[in-house]
């Protein structure tokens, strides 16, 4: 991930944080983070075994330029920062009552947070943004993703082959068919590719398709609290 910065303020959530410090985090690795943590989350029972109630997203635009607020990386107070692509789980539990939460390890916010707290605080859509900077969601659905998903981190390269960022200590990850590297279709996400309405179609699509659906600002909350997720 790239950043830069942008202008804003806000307030901290009311949630009860979490001690992420257990989860792998490498600062510009943020696909690659939240690979682990859902492999972490099956694993250590907060979620689903096989992560049927994750769902991978991640957030860009045709300009890959997403303000997102409350990011450790920034320097200012707000946390505001321009990313150029950014990826975070939700977490949807079966539950009808349960309320779906974020996890963000690049979020100052307590870590998971509720949805709607994090989409007040994080993505600010009552915020008025110019349109080069309107935000997208690929949502995927983590057991999907963590057999197909590959990054052999070619990405954090510059034109002579230098790291733009240390890369994580652990090899690169590789999908189970063999595939070394497939970042660029998760990330890639224009305004063409937005479902045009939320329901059941887009629940199967999402649970069939490698690179499940991508959505808008409005229909993100809209999917995450559909009965049948």
């Amino acid at each position: 991930m790239a950043t830069s910065e942008l202008d804003s303020t806000s307030a901290p959530t009311a949630v009860r944080p979490l001690d992420i410090s257990q989860f792998q985090h490498t600062p510009s690795y943020c696909e690659e983070n939240v690979y682990l943590l859902c492999k972490k989350l099956c694993t250590s029972g907060v979620a689903d075994a096989d992560g049927s109630d994750l769902y991978v997203v991640f957030i860009s635009n045709e300009k890959k330029q997403v303000p997102l607020w409350h990011q450790k990386a920034s320097h200012r107070a707000d946390g505001v920062i321009l990313w150029d692509y950014h990826v975070i789980c939700i977490q949807r539990k079966k539950e009808s009552h349960s309320s779906p939460l974020v996890w963000d390890l690049d979020s100052s916010l307590h870590c998971p947070s509720p949805l709607a707290s994090y989409v007040s605080e994080t993505i600010r859509p009552s915020f008025q943004l110019f349109a080069d900077f309107q935000r997208f969601f690929r949502v995927v659905h983590a057991p999907i993703f963590l057999r197909f998903f590959a990054s052999d981190r070619r990405h954090m390269k510059d034109s002579l082959g230098n790291w733009t960022a240390k890369p994580p200590a652990y090899g690169p990850i590789v999908a189970e068919d063999g595939t070394v590297h497939n970042l660029n279709e998760y990330m890639e996400i224009i305004a063409a590719d937005v479902v045009s309405n939320v329901g059941s179609d887009s629940i199967i699509a999402v649970r069939s398709h490698k690179l499940g659906i991508v959505v808008n600002e409005t229909q993100l909350e809209e999917f995450f609290s559909l009965d049948d997720l």
